[in-house]
């Protein structure tokens, strides 16, 4: 839908109910006891156990994220939520109703001359299996990885320009699905500011709204 803006929507309230998922609850319970990766800073950070059509895939979390127990906790999660409130989702009730995974789940560390060190394919393999039991246990509808990291484990490697605006059906351990590519809100980067990643962001977002799985969320 090139050049289609999001539909702006009021974004559902904060008191959004929520209701554990007894299965995912316990997939969790054994993930934040995971030590596999002795250079990662650890608890590892999960989001709510929510059952839900829409899973969001992130890359790793950062130091405040094992701090509060939260993916993005952070900046990058404040711009994160302002994306998703503008089609119909404020940060709590995207948290209660989406859920949240990673390639990763401990911080990696930082590298030597600043700058959030990138999880080895070792570290990612020992993630792997993490993932790959949500979505056997979720048979999501629709995935939106965030960030390059998060959409290498679907898509081949190509540059952003050519993936996020775009729509992809992939087969995951929990069959098919649909999937958006979503750049990474990180402070750091310009892409999703300068052209022409803010219209592609802009035409993900037109995208996600559209979607189904996501529409089911906001009855």
């Amino acid at each position: 839908m090139p050049g289609r803006p999001a539909r702006h929507r009021p974004a559902l309230p904060l008191s959004d109910a929520f209701t554990p998922d007894p299965a995912l609850a316990a997939h969790q319970r054994a993930l934040r006891a995971c030590r596999r990766c002795p250079d990662m800073t650890g608890p590892p950070v999960t989001g709510l156990p929510v059952r839900s059509p829409v899973m969001l895939i992130g890359q790793a979390p950062g130091p405040k994220e094992i701090e509060q127990g939260r993916p993005f906790a952070w900046t990058a999660g404040k711009t994160l939520f302002r994306w998703f409130a503008g089609i119909g989702l404020d940060e709590m009730a995207f948290r209660r109703r989406v859920y949240m995974a990673a390639v990763c789940r401990c911080f990696p560390g930082k590298k030597p001359r600043g700058g959030d060190r990138v999880p080895s394919p070792e570290e990612i393999a020992n993630c792997a299996p993490w993932l790959e039991a949500e979505l056997r246990l979720l048979h999501p509808q629709l995935l939106l990885p965030v960030g390059r990291l998060a959409i290498g484990r679907f898509l081949a490697p190509r540059p952003l320009k050519d993936l996020v605006g775009r729509q992809f059906r992939v087969t995951t351990p929990g069959g098919e699905c649909d999937l958006i590519p979503l750049p990474h809100p990180s402070g750091a980067s310009t892409w999703h500011v300068t052209e022409p990643g803010k219209t592609l962001l802009r035409e993900a977002l037109a995208l996600i709204a559209d979607h189904p799985a996501w529409r089911s969320l906001l009855d």
